[in-house]
């Protein structure tokens, strides 16, 4: 069975930690290498002590997401990335294929960076050259109005479907409970398998006893 690479954006939002645990519990196989991806954003002011300050916090973050994965499958194979980038994706996309990622799972809210790779790119797959898995939660209440100028720049929500990544609702995702089948017992698998006393030693014993 050949190893998959999967990647899981990690990002400080509820929908980011749901879709590590659909990646656990839907995906993931074993002996899937899992990559923790964080990038921050960089500092325009070029701030060191800044910079390593969100280096710092994006770790915190990704360890917390590594404990997910632990307190639900102890044997995964994990590693963490946390890099500094820009919040248009493209640095997300450069790390994808420098490690070769054959899946790509992002929790997708209002401001993914997937909405502003979807505009400067016919085909994200393609540019991501893996498959793209958006899951997303169902919404509780309208979203908040947006601004003028980030209306026209960011597609709505509802019309990913022409886009071309997957994107799955959470609430749908459930395991039916499928019984184990049933293999009838065989109480004789084979008749030699049957422990008989040998006609031998009946016939020996006698024998003994007769020149006794």
């Amino acid at each position: 069975m050949d190893v998959r690479k999967i990647v899981v954006v990690v990002e400080d939002v509820d929908v980011s930690r749901k879709a590590l645990q659909w990646s656990l519990h839907n995906l993931l196989r074993y002996g899937d290498l899992l990559t923790l991806l964080h990038v921050f954003t960089a500092t325009k002011s070029r701030n060191k002590k800044k910079a390593r300050l969100l280096r710092l916090q994006g770790y915190q973050l990704a360890l917390s997401f590594k404990e997910i994965c632990n307190s639900n499958f102890f044997n995964t194979n994990i590693e963490m990335v946390v890099t500094e980038g820009d919040q248009e994706g493209r640095k997300i996309v450069a790390m994808v294929r420098e490690i070769g990622a054959s899946v790509l799972v992002v929790g997708l809210h209002h401001q993914s960076f997937l909405y502003r790779l979807a505009l400067g790119h016919d085909n994200i797959a393609n540019c991501l050259s893996c498959r793209v898995l958006a899951i997303k939660q169902p919404e509780l209440s309208p979203p908040p109005p947006l601004r003028a100028k980030t209306r026209e720049r960011l597609p709505p929500l509802d019309s990913s479907t022409t886009m071309d990544f997957s994107q799955i609702e959470i609430s749908g995702l459930h395991v039916p409970d499928i019984p184990p089948p049933k293999i009838p017992y065989r109480i004789c698998p084979s008749p030699s398998a049957i422990i008989w006393r040998p006609r031998g030693s009946r016939k020996k014993k006698s024998c003994s006893n007769g020149g006794a």
